[in-house]
């Protein structure tokens, strides 16, 4: 039976990776040895493009969305992802029907999640927000994992953790009201941004219910797979609706490109490096790399989409990531251990 010290790390070593698809595996039965990193060219570039492939999404988005309705756009995202992991989940979805069959409700739920309000809502709310205030205030989804987690377990959460969550939540604010206090007092938010934070809480949900779901038995792909399917289908009535009022297709080979590059890199390769990062050099160390994901998505902003960088934005930015780091980070006892 492990120790309370080796509990509690734990504990919040998941909360930082369940965030980003950490939640979709088993916890390993123990850490692996962790290779020194510089010795190890392989673990070093994958855990440096990781985080990058995860905050293309946000960037890429923002530029497809003015060219591709954001409903057609999540849809085509998410059917060419299935298609590239089909052929490594179909087995086990076929041989395991009888637990999907029984688990339908669970993966309605979930889909609805990741691609409706992770997905679709996310692009159209790309539509009036930049990726900078997207991806730094969709970083704080870290925070609400460990939030949420403390108040359905009703357990009190120490100080440092709500520290951090104050930090972040005061990043968020900041963010969304431009650094104008006087937005804060008129409660005048950007309608984007409030989308962004619509999926940031819905993102933690999705990663507390799927850390403990039964098709987690599946394994980590066809898992992932059974729910970005269903996911799929609950996207055909919105995609529909855009393509009878005038929605806009893909239409071109940079529309295309774009719709080709959310459905390999964020969906697909993004996931499978953090599976290997997992198994090569541990949770631990795949979280901390996890860090480095909202400075590649403002820097790719800023290049890419020419976005201006404010000053309100740097001050967030050490909010947010301040906030992320003290509300994920395990916290020690007065006599040393961790608190649980």
């Amino acid at each position: 039976m492990p120790s309370n010290r080796r509990r509690g790390a734990d504990n919040g070593d998941e909360n930082r990776a369940a965030v980003y698809q950490r939640a979709m595996t088993s916890p390993p039965a123990g850490p692996p040895a962790s290779p020194p990193l510089l010795q190890s060219p392989a673990a070093l570039a994958a855990l440096l493009l990781m985080p990058l492939f995860f905050a293309t999404n946000l960037v890429v988005g923002r530029a497809a969305v003015a060219a591709i309705s954001p409903w057609t756009l999540i849809f085509w995202r998410w059917f060419l992802a299935i298609l590239i992991l089909l052929p490594f989940a179909a087995t086990a979805l076929v041989g395991r029907r009888d637990l999907l069959a029984k688990n339908w409700r669970a993966l309605l739920v979930l889909g609805f999640i990741v691609t409706v309000l992770c997905g679709g809502n996310v692009y159209v709310s790309l539509q009036f927000t930049s990726a900078t205030n997207a991806t730094l205030i969709y970083t704080t989804s870290t925070i609400m994992i460990v939030v949420l987690d403390a108040l359905l377990a009703r357990r009190p959460l120490p100080p440092a953790h709500i520290v951090g969550a104050v930090a972040g939540f005061a990043g968020i604010a900041l963010i969304a009201v431009q650094g104008e206090l006087g937005r804060l007092l008129n409660l005048s938010f950007n309608i984007g941004d409030l989308g962004i934070l619509v999926a940031a809480i819905a993102w933690a949900a999705y990663s507390l219910m799927i850390r403990k779901s039964p098709l987690n038995a599946l394994g980590p792909v066809p898992a992932f797979t059974a729910v970005a399917l269903v996911g799929t289908l609950l996207l055909v009535p919105p995609m529909l609706w855009e393509a009878a009022h005038q929605g806009h297709l893909p239409a071109g080979a940079m529309a295309w490109t774009s719709v080709l590059i959310l459905a390999i890199f964020p969906s697909v390769l993004a996931f499978i490096l953090f599976q290997y990062c997992v198994r090569v050099v541990g949770a631990p160390v795949t979280a901390i790399f996890l860090y480095i994901m909202p400075v590649y998505g403002v820097v790719m902003a800023l290049i890419l989409l020419g976005e201006q960088l404010h000053l309100y934005h740097a001050v967030g930015f050490a909010l947010v990531l301040g906030g992320v780091i003290l509300a994920t980070r395990p916290v020690n006892q007065p006599n040393g251990g961790p608190a649980r």
